[in-house]
């Protein structure tokens, strides 16, 4: 049956896809995001043959326009509310911490203090990160021990503690995803993949952060997208969900992987750089929550998840040569 979704951070990459898995499931989508739209090539739901029946945009931006939004929420009669909006980059934290609290925390505080009073809400869906850990030590379950270990990830925890207390408070309908490191086509361009890829087919030198021994999961945006309208539906209040794939990966390996794919010398393709303050070393997520009780499985490989973000990129190079390759810092 199709429903109203509000999907905040719509213009993210895993904002944008979600939108497109929506609209596929034929549900009306209100999609609201700090900045215009970018050009369709990051938008899959643009190529969407249902996209202009299902899905409307409005730029608002949750630091100066909380009642713009809780009122088109509040219009829309959205039930479900997926929250992918936060101030993004770890390395750049350190530089303007106050703007990541404003953004990830004092913001976030003032537009949940609103929508805990719309009766129309059946589900939160709040889109948070494992850097609320810290360097995990093996494979972790979900849980509310936090080692956060920069201002992006102190911001982050500090805004999952504050809806927790909300949860136990007033029953407020939230549920918590943690994704490991998601990509795929339509990525931006500075993150670790679609810059290796772009960098191999201009000529630019990738910096690998501390030679790239640091460990992480990888996992195809399309099982994330699954993976998330699955807990907005079945999922209990107060609960936390991983998703993440078994198979981890060392950054240099993934590079090593992107060069043969690419078909550049790894050597010719990286430059090595200083490590970043305060990066955690390994993200292990176990997922057997989401596999288990919701019945969730990742259906697509690294090798062949490369093999489709390579093909966006090569059928829109001319386009994205003209993109932003580096963070570009809004508040």
């Amino acid at each position: 049956m199709s429903t109203c979704f509000t999907v905040i951070g719509s213009n993210s990459f895993s904002g944008a896809h979600f939108c497109d898995y929506l609209i596929n499931q034929g549900h009306q989508v209100l999609g609201i995001s700090r900045s215009p739209e970018p050009d369709p090539v990051f938008l899959p739901y643009k190529q969407n043959r249902n996209h202009q029946k299902l899905f409307q945009f409005y730029q608002a931006n949750l630091n100066s326009d909380v009642e713009k939004v809780l009122a088109l929420i509040r219009d829309s009669k959205s039930e479900f509310i997926v929250n992918f909006a936060a101030q993004g980059m770890v390395a750049q934290s350190w530089e303007s911490p106050v703007d990541w609290y404003q953004t990830n925390v004092v913001a976030q505080v003032r537009f949940h203090d609103g929508l805990r009073k719309l009766e129309s809400l059946r589900k939160y869906v709040h889109v948070t990160t494992p850097e609320v850990y810290g360097s995990t030590d093996g494979w972790i379950t979900e849980h509310d021990h936090f080692e956060p270990s920069t201002p992006y990830a102190v911001s982050r925890a500090a805004c999952d503690m504050h809806l927790k207390s909300f949860f136990h408070a007033y029953k407020f309908p939230v549920v918590f995803t943690r994704s490991a490191n998601v990509y795929g086509p339509g990525q931006q361009l500075y993150r670790i993949i679609p810059r290796a890829l772009i960098c191999a087919r201009t000529g630019q030198k990738l910096s690998l952060h501390g030679g790239g021994l640091s460990t992480r999961c990888f996992i195809y945006i399309k099982d994330v997208a699954s993976a998330t309208y699955g807990i907005a539906m079945n999922s209990t209040a107060g609960s936390s969900f991983h998703i993440s794939t078994n198979k981890p990966i060392s950054i240099r390996e993934l590079v090593e992987k992107l060069a043969v794919k690419a078909r550049i010398e790894f050597d010719d393709l990286v430059e090595v750089s200083i490590d970043r303050l305060g990066k955690d070393e390994a993200y292990l997520l176990n997922s057997e929550k989401l596999r288990e009780e919701l019945g969730w499985t990742d259906t697509v490989g690294l090798d062949d998840g490369i093999d489709e973000t390579l093909k966006w990129l090569d059928h829109n190079l001319d386009t994205l040569i003209n993109q932003p390759q580096t963070y570009v810092h809004k508040n």
